[in-house]
């Protein structure tokens, strides 16, 4: 009987992997095919992009800045979903103020022009690479609120914005600080501003532009850290 190779067997066999270079018959050319299928899903279900991580539940009292080793998993189950918190529309209404966490570098009169800015693309559709009212994403929405409010330019992506300005603790959170997440399995993928009360503004992938809480499963097992950029 006649041996057949498949096209990909006629290069240089160093390169191959040793599964291919077998000669297999005429009449078993499917094989090769289910060869082919494995290989290539062994490779996804392999590779570090693809897989899903393994972390353990923090335990309670865990800590929320997201440095230490007890810092919250930044992955959870496929229940958990982006959520808008509770009481946003009073914040953006004016009726909820936070006093108690203000940033005393940012003056009363900044404050009401980044809450304007903040407030203004509500509701604004995700889009990445976006940066207008037709779609926006996390990182351009924080870009504009601070040169818009402030005059102060942000780096366009999320990753460039985590390494400016200086550090916070969860615990010494203020108004107006960036808030980042780890959401794709890359540190800074995504960024928020600060309000108060555990609320933050940003441009969620899933809801668009709104406020969610940092309390939230989805969001305190993601939480990376903060940084002041005004201070």
């Amino acid at each position: 009987m006649i041996a057949w190779q498949h096209p990909l067997l006629l290069a240089e066999p160093r390169r191959m992997p040793r599964l291919f270079r077998t000669v297999v018959p005429l009449g078993s050319r499917p094989v090769i095919s289910w060869l082919l299928v494995l290989s290539v899903s062994g490779c996804l279900a392999t590779a570090p992009r693809f897989r899903a991580p393994e972390h353990k539940a923090p335990a309670s009292g865990a800590d929320k800045s997201g440095t230490g080793s007890n810092a919250p998993s930044r992955y959870a189950s496929g229940e958990e979903k982006e959520t808008k918190a509770d009481g946003a529309e009073k914040v953006l209404s004016g009726e909820r103020t936070f006093r108690t966490e203000k940033n005393s570098a940012i003056s009363n009169l900044d404050e009401a022009k980044m809450m304007r800015e903040i407030s203004k693309m509500m509701g604004v559709s995700y889009k990445l690479g976006g940066e207008d009212q037709e779609g926006i994403d996390c990182s351009a929405y924080t870009m504009l609120v601070y040169r818009n409010a402030l005059g102060k330019q942000l780096p366009r992506s999320s990753a460039e914005q985590f390494k400016i300005g200086a550090p916070v603790t969860y615990e010494d959170l203020k108004f107006g600080d960036l808030v980042f997440f780890n959401t794709r399995g890359e540190p800074g993928s995504h960024v928020g501003i600060y309000l108060g009360d555990d609320l933050f503004a940003h441009a969620s992938v899933t809801l668009g532009v709104t406020i969610s809480s940092l309390e939230s499963s989805y969001y305190k097992r993601r939480y990376e850290g903060a940084r002041r950029v005004v201070q």
